[in-house]
């Protein structure tokens, strides 16, 4: 059953970028949306980190919307945790923000994720070889370099984000042989060297 809506992804403006900017933070909100519900114990061990760091953080992520508790698990006083959203964006009027502390969060956030997205692909590359043929065809990382103006940029980059979207409750999507699929963009100026 696909997620609902409102549950896709949420737009960080400075109080919530400020709340996310932390790299175990990000961390943890990572593993919640990848692999599920789960408590602080569980991602301690899973992140290597102690259950008191990540309670702390899994409260501070909760007191800004990210994760909330999951009624449906636990018992006792074991509290399991969920991601309160599958995704997460930059408004753009983030980068123009003149609050140095705005700027510091997007900062962390932005390495952060950059970071993520570079591991992942090493994952991919130092795996490749375990998965069947037709997906090593399959898999892409291409580059591509083109002159533009930023409202072109912009405009590439909806469209990209709108065909991608086009995909994502494809009746194929649990049919044998389906896995989970990353696509990281990564569109930036370049000074001519």
């Amino acid at each position: 059953m696909p997620e609902p809506e409102e549950n896709l992804s949420r737009q960080l403006d400075p109080r919530s970028l400020r709340g996310l900017a932390h790299p175990l933070r990000i961390q943890l909100l990572r593993a919640l949306r990848r692999h599920g519900p789960a408590t602080a114990s569980r991602l301690a061990e899973q992140l290597g980190e102690s259950s008191g760091a990540t309670s702390y953080h899994l409260r501070q992520l909760a007191a800004h919307g990210f994760v909330e508790d999951d009624p449906t698990r636990g018992k006792g006083r074991e509290r399991w945790w969920k991601a309160g959203q599958q995704g997460t964006s930059v408004d753009e009027s983030l980068y123009r923000n003149p609050d140095p502390e705005v700027q510091g969060a997007l900062d962390i956030y932005s390495h952060e994720i950059a970071t993520i997205h570079t591991q992942e692909l090493g994952t991919y590359l130092g795996t490749r070889h375990d998965w069947d043929d037709s997906w090593l065809g399959a898999a892409d990382m291409s580059d591509f370099t083109l002159r533009l103006p930023a409202d072109k940029l912009r405009e590439l980059d909806e469209k990209l984000h709108a065909l991608i979207e086009s995909y994502r409750d494809i009746a194929e999507a649990d049919a044998p042989g389906a896995e989970r699929v990353r696509i990281h963009l990564h569109a930036f100026p370049q000074h001519d060297v």
